[in-house]
C-alpha cells in the first residue's frame, strides 16, 4: 500500500510544472479571493506501529483569509484494527501556490478512548478544470502514545 501511495506522490509530482504553467497562463494566481471555500474529500491510509496500514476516509474543509492562511477543519476515519476518528482544526499555510503546510490541533477517539492529536502535514494541490486534486502525507502526534502516519490522495472543489 505505501508503495502505491508513493508511486502516485512521485506521478502527480512529475505533472506539476504541466497543471502549474496551465493556471498560470489563465491568471488564476488569486482565485480564492472569489471562491475562499475548499472542500475536499480524501481517500488514503493511516499507519500506526500497532496496527499497520488502515484504510482512511476524510473531508478537509477550508476557508481562504489571504495569500498566505487559511484556517478550517478536518474530519478522518480509520477503519480496520485502528478504527479511530480524527477531528481536527488546522491552519492551511499556503507557502507556494501550490505547496501547502498544514498546522493544528485536535482529538482523536478509538471507541470510547480520547486522546489529544497534534497535526502536521504537507499537500501539494494541482488545479484542473476547476477541481483541486492533492497528494497528501501528515504526521499526527499523540501525547503518551503512538504516533501516526497519514498519506493519501484528495479531490475537492473552491466555491
Amino acid at each position: 500500500m505505501r508503495v502505491k501511495i508513493a508511486l502516485g506522490m512521485v506521478t502527480a509530482m512529475a505533472f506539476a510544472p504541466l497543471v502549474t504553467a496551465k493556471g498560470a497562463a489563465k491568471g488564476n494566481a488569486h482565485h480564492w479571493e472569489t471562491s475562499p471555500h475548499h472542500l475536499s474529500a480524501l481517500v488514503g491510509t493511516t499507519y500506526t506501529k500497532e496496527c499497520g496500514n488502515a484504510f482512511t476516509l476524510g473531508i478537509d474543509y477550508e476557508y481562504r483569509l489571504s495569500d498566505f492562511l487559511g484556517v478550517g477543519f478536518v474530519a478522518e476515519y480509520a477503519f480496520e484494527d485502528l478504527d479511530a476518528y480524527t477531528y481536527l482544526l488546522v491552519a492551511d499555510l499556503h507557502i507556494t501556490n501550490n505547496f501547502i503546510a498544514q498546522i493544528g490541533p485536535g482529538v482523536e477517539f478509538h471507541g470510547s478512548h480520547k486522546m489529544e492529536v497534534a497535526r502536521l502535514g504537507f499537500l501539494y494541490e494541482f488545479e484542473i478544470s476547476g477541481f483541486t486534486i492533492s497528494p497528501q502525507l501528515h504526521y499526527d502526534y499523540h501525547r503518551n502514545h503512538k504516533s501516526a502516519v497519514v498519506a493519501g490522495l484528495a479531490i475537492g472543489m473552491s466555491f
